[in-house]
């Protein structure tokens, strides 16, 4: 009972510092504006009366599209808000220009979650009912005359999208299976600088930052440089991601944390932003908060092999802890718990060799050679066929590394680590996710009075790469 209890608390500890209310974009004419028959609509009124009082009544945020515009232009960042926020609502009144091009681009990139209404004493120019657009009662003279029940039926649609995630983009409606991501979740924060455009000029700039003489304060100041002469809030997406991957990769684990807390909400809440949010609370070794937050990504998205991957080295840490304060009991609860996380992972994409090494390591800790012999083939199938199709990088070889050493083949783990050692390193953390596995599989191995002769060279050389970094 004691063992359950303490794995519970870790499990269901909560911090709010990193919980947000979703956010609802709303894209609405604003002012006052005449519909095609000269009726006069005031947007702000039923942005204020009915739309606005709706979200909140959801537990929701709002930010509204004529709000996130500077002297009248659309900017980068705003379309970054319709894309990325959980939720949005179209006025469609008016038949207003923007209004229908933004509702068309956040229909093309998310299949749910956007909400259609209108004036139902105006006229539209065509057939609505496909989208199952809400109509609202408005008057010219009366205005909003039935706004009670208008915010609860608004209230109500909001909820059930927050629920039932039903499909009201009619692009994933009529186009089976339509899907414009089919990139391996963990490839996405590894490659993510090669994949997305955004302002190529801060691209080099932090690159060059990260690379800046060979101390982490020299790196950080540089990095910092970059940031401060930046206005967080107005930079597009992929410069906040970019930063905050830079102090990931400089090992500044507490100002990451910082700026991931800076990031404007509609950032903060994308998936990739939250799981190296929990990736950072975990290094920090706020073990409970990253559970959290990581157990929250799957909730709302589903099984992902990263998200799975990184609660799967949280459970690891935490079998550290207890291995190291002596408490086999808990220490064989964790390792037990990190391994159906890791193996989890690979459930939910074997293209991700990531969570597939993670597990199988965990799987050499207990000894189950006959697992392992099933495991290990599908794993480095993984590797080589993401080797024939992209650039190699350290962490392919590192995996085909690990693997040979868990099949005792000296041979292939030495030309391995050739490779892995040629390829780009971005911190010594990246040495420190292999070192720490080998090591685990040295100490295992010692106590079952196992040859680790191989292993012991391979681990020297690593550590005398890394004191070289």
């Amino acid at each position: 009972m004691k063992l359950n209890k303490n794995i519970s608390l870790v499990i269901l500890k909560l911090n709010n510092r990193y919980m947000f209310k979703p956010l609802c974009f709303v894209i609405m004419p604003f002012g006052i504006k005449k519909d095609a028959d000269g009726n006069e609509i005031n947007f702000d009124l039923v942005y204020n009366s009915l739309i606005k009082p709706a979200i909140e009544a959801a537990d929701m945020t709002s930010i509204r599209a004529d709000e996130e515009t500077i002297d009248g232009i659309i900017h980068k960042p705003m379309y970054e808000r319709l894309i990325l926020c959980d939720y949005a609502i179209a006025d469609l009144t008016t038949a207003n220009a923007n209004v229908f091009y933004e509702l068309g681009i956040r229909h093309a990139v998310k299949p749910y979650t956007t909400i259609t209404l209108f004036s139902s004493n105006s006229k539209l120019p065509f057939d609505l009912n496909f989208l199952r657009c809400m109509p609202y009662e408005y008057h010219t003279n009366r205005l909003l005359t039935n706004l009670v029940n208008d915010v609860g039926v608004l209230t109500n649609k909001l909820l059930n999208a927050k629920q039932e995630k039903t499909t009201d983009s009619p692009i994933y409606q009529l186009v089976d299976g339509i899907a414009f991501q089919n990139s391996v979740a963990h490839e996405k924060t590894d490659i993510f600088r090669d994949n997305v455009d955004y302002n190529n000029d801060i691209k080099t700039k932090l690159l060059q930052a990260r690379t800046k003489g060979k101390s982490k304060d020299e790196k950080k100041k540089a990095v910092d440089s970059i940031v401060n002469q930046l206005v967080v809030e107005n930079e597009e997406t992929g410069v906040l991601i970019d930063i905050m991957l830079s102090y990931r990769a400089i090992g500044d684990i507490n100002t990451m944390l910082e700026f991931i807390k800076a990031m404007p909400n509609h950032v903060q809440q994308t998936v990739m932003v939250q799981e190296q949010l929990g990736f950072a609370l975990n290094r920090a070794k706020e073990h409970e908060q990253a559970i959290t937050v990581l157990e929250k990504v799957i909730e709302g998205n589903g099984p992902s092999s990263e998200t799975y991957g990184i609660m799967g080295r949280v459970y690891k840490d935490l079998f550290d802890v207890a291995r190291n304060n002596e408490n086999e009991i808990l220490a064989e609860a964790y390792l037990d718990k990190a391994m159906e996380t890791y193996i989890k992972g690979f459930r939910a994409d074997w293209r991700d060799a990531y969570p597939g090494v993670n597990a199988v390591t965990l799987i050499e800790l207990k000894g189950k050679r006959e697992r392992l012999k099933k495991l290990i083939p599908v794993v480095e199938y993984a590797v080589l066929r993401k080797l024939e199709a992209k650039k190699p990088e350290y962490w392919d070889y590192a995996t085909l590394l690990e693997l040979a050493i868990i099949e005792n083949d000296e041979s292939k783990a030495k030309e391995n680590l050739i490779k892995a050692l040629s390829c780009p390193i971005e911190g010594v953390w990246m040495f420190d996710t292999t070192l720490n596995n080998l090591k685990l599989i040295q100490e295992y191995r010692i106590r079952r009075d196992e040859n680790t002769e191989t292993l012991n060279e391979i681990i020297k050389i690593l550590n005398e790469q890394r004191a070289e970094f």
